[in-house]
């Protein structure tokens, strides 16, 4: 997978209800409803399936972009402990 590399799978995973499950899901919802309001519809009773629909997939985009920059913070992490222990003189303890 092209978003995601197989190491990421050694990463545990974010839980369900997180920032970006949440906020993207929302978001999701309320672009069913300006859908709504747009075509002259009744905003909330219009579409129902459509919300629910519009929402979960927020939710599940949320979700991945999280995983993906989890990803990314753990490999810019290890990198940089990486480097640490393999220079260690450029990070001696200050003695003060």
């Amino acid at each position: 997978m092209v978003f995601l590399p197989d190491e990421s799978r050694s990463l545990p995973p974010p839980p369900l209800l997180n920032k970006g499950t949440v906020w993207l899901g929302f978001a999701g919802w309320m672009s069913a409803l300006l859908d709504n309001a747009f075509n002259q519809r009744p905003v909330l009773g219009a579409g129902i399936h459509r919300q629910v629909l519009f929402a979960s997939l927020g939710c599940f985009v949320g979700y991945h972009l999280l995983k993906r920059a989890e990803y990314k913070y753990a490999k810019v992490d290890r990198e940089l402990c990486d480097y640490i222990r393999h220079h260690p003189e450029d990070f001696r303890p200050s003695t003060g």
